[in-house]
C-alpha cells in the first residue's frame, strides 16, 4: 500500500476540518461558549475560509506534480459537498439562508453524484465543467457572507449577499443543465 500523496492530505484534512467548523459556528449561536458568540463565528469563518483554501491547493497540487489519483478524484468533490452542505445546512438553523435554496443546491449535488455512478459504471468518467467551478465559487463566497452575519448591521451588506445567494443559486441550475445537456449520452447508453 503506498502512502498517501500531499493533494490528499490535504482533502482528509478538509473533511477533519468540517467538525470544529460546524461546532463552533453553531454553538456560537447557541450560546454554548457564553459571551463569545461573535468570537467563535469569526473562528469559524476562518476555518471554513482555511477548508476552502486547501480545495484549490490540492487540485494545484496535483495538477503540477502528477499527483491526481482515483482516491483524490472521488474524494476531492465529496470533500467540496460534504464543507458547503455542511455549512448551508447550518445557516439554515441560524435562520441566514432559506431551507429552499440549500434544498435545490443540494438536490443537484445528489443528481450529478448519482449521474457519475451511472456514467462510472459504464465506463466513462465526467470531468468537471468551468460551470460547476464557478457553481462552487459563489456558493463559498455565499457562506463566508453569510456567516460573517453583517446583515443586520448594514443594508447594502444584506442587498450584496442575496444577490450572491441568487448568483450561486442559478449557476447551481445552470451547471446542472450543462452537465446532463452534454453527457446525455450517458443515460442513452444505460441497460
Amino acid at each position: 500500500m503506498s502512502k498517501m500523496n500531499l493533494p490528499n492530505k490535504l482533502t482528509i484534512f478538509r473533511v477533519i476540518l468540517i467538525v470544529p467548523f460546524i461546532v463552533l459556528l453553531l454553538g456560537g449561536n447557541a450560546g454554548w461558549f457564553g459571551e463569545n458568540t461573535l468570537i467563535s463565528g469569526w473562528i469559524a469563518l476562518a476555518i471554513f475560509i482555511a477548508a476552502s483554501l486547501t480545495d484549490l491547493l490540492d487540485g494545484k497540487i496535483a495538477r503540477k506534480y502528477n499527483l491526481v489519483t482515483n482516491f483524490g478524484k472521488f474524494m476531492d468533490p465529496l470533500a467540496d459537498k460534504l464543507l458547503v452542505s455542511s455549512a448551508m445546512i447550518c445557516l439554515v438553523e441560524m435562520g441566514r439562508i432559506p431551507a429552499w435554496v440549500v434544498i435545490v443546491i443540494i438536490s443537484r449535488e445528489f443528481i450529478i453524484s448519482g449521474f457519475r455512478l451511472i456514467a462510472s459504471d459504464n465506463g466513462v468518467v465526467i470531468a468537471a465543467s468551468y460551470w460547476g467551478k464557478f457553481k462552487t465559487t459563489f456558493q463559498m463566497i455565499m457562506v463566508c457572507l453569510m456567516i460573517a452575519g453583517f446583515q443586520d448591521m448594514f443594508p447594502w451588506y444584506a442587498v450584496l449577499t442575496d444577490f450572491v445567494m441568487w448568483i450561486a443559486l442559478i449557476l447551481t441550475v445552470v451547471s446542472l443543465i450543462d452537465y446532463l445537456v452534454k453527457n446525455k449520452a450517458v443515460m442513452r447508453d444505460t441497460r
